[in-house]
C-alpha cells in the first residue's frame, strides 16, 4: 500500500494482526518466486531476486522460508505468475494503481473488480490513471539510518533524484533505470534499505475528506487482504485533522 505514509501505522481492527502477517508473508514469497524464476536463482546475480529478499528480510520472513521460495522457481510443478497492473478510481475522485501476481487472471480480476465496487470505486481501462503517475526507483529507509540530511547527502552521491524524510523514515526517489545502481552506492553508506522496487510516483496530490478517506481505506484494506494484490499506489492525501477523526 502506498499513499498516506501514516496511513501504514494505523491498527484499524483489533486482531487482525496475524491475519495481516500470514498475507504479507505470502505476497513476499510469491515476489521472491517470481524473481528467481525471472533470472538466476543467487541473489547477488540477480537484483530483482536481491531486493525481494531484502524486504522479505525486513519484514522478518524466516530464512527458510525465503530459501524455499527460491527454491519452488526451480521446479517444474512450480505455478506460473502472472505480473497484472488494474487502473482506476476510489472515492473521492482517487486514483489508483493496483499490481497483483496471480497464477488465475480471471479469479484476480474478479476479486479486485469487486473489492473496487463496493467500496465507493470503479476500474478503468488501462493507461486511465497510470498517465498522472511517474514510473520511478523507490528505496525505503528507517529513520534511525540517519537525520535528513545525511541520508540526503548519501541519496545526492548516489545519484538519487529525491528524498523524502519524515518520522516514519526516508523515502529516496531514483529514476526508473537506476534503482539498482543507486541501491548499491548507497548501501555501504545507510546500510541495507528496508525496501527498494519500482513505484508509481503521483505527479499530484487529491485531499480526501472523513467521508471519503474512510470508504477509501476500507477499499485498500480490502486490496491488501487479497493474496493477488501485491502493491496499491494511490495518490490520496488525508490532513491529521481527519486522520484524528478516523482513528
Amino acid at each position: 500500500m502506498a499513499g498516506h505514509s501514516k496511513f501504514k501505522n494505523i491498527m484499524h481492527r483489533k486482531g487482525a494482526q496475524d491475519k495481516k502477517r500470514s498475507s504479507l508473508f505470502s505476497k513476499l514469497s510469491r515476489e521472491i518466486t517470481v524473481a528467481a524464476k525471472m533470472g538466476l536463482p543467487d541473489p547477488d546475480m540477480n537484483p530483482r531476486l536481491r531486493m525481494a529478499v531484502n524486504a522479505a528480510k525486513a519484514a522478518s520472513l524466516p530464512k527458510d522460508n525465503i530459501q524455499r521460495s527460491i527454491d519452488k522457481a526451480s521446479r517444474s510443478d512450480a505455478e506460473t505468475y502472472e505480473e497484472i497492473r488494474y487502473e482506476g478510481f476510489g472515492p473521492g475522485g482517487v486514483s489508483l494503481i493496483i499490481e497483483a501476481l496471480t497464477d488465475n487472471r480471471n479469479r484476480t480480476a474478479t476479486n479486485v473488480r469487486t473489492a473496487v465496487a463496493k467500496n465507493g470505486g470503479n476500474l478503468g481501462a488501462s493507461g486511465s490513471v497510470s498517465h498522472g503517475f511517474d514510473r520511478m526507483g523507490l528505496i525505503n529507509y528507517p529513520a534511525s539510518a540517519g537525520d535528513a540530511d545525511k541520508v540526503f547527502e548519501a541519496a545526492l552521491d548516489a545519484g538519487a533524484e529525491d528524498v523524502s524524510s519524515g518520522e516514519d523514515g526516508h523515502e529516496i526517489w531514483t529514476s526508473n533505470d537506476s534503482l539498482h545502481e543507486v541501491v548499491k552506492a548507497i548501501t555501504p553508506v545507510l546500510g541495507e534499505p528496508e525496501g527498494a522496487k519500482l513505484a508509481w510516483r503521483p505527479q499530484t496530490m487529491v485531499e480526501v475528506g472523513e467521508g471519503d478517506a474512510g470508504l477509501l481505506f476500507k477499499l485498500i484494506d480490502t486490496l491488501d487482504d487479497d493474496d493477488d494484490v501485491q502493491t496499491v499506489w494511490g495518490n490520496y492525501e488525508v490532513s491529521d485533522e481527519v486522520m484524528e477523526k478516523l482513528g
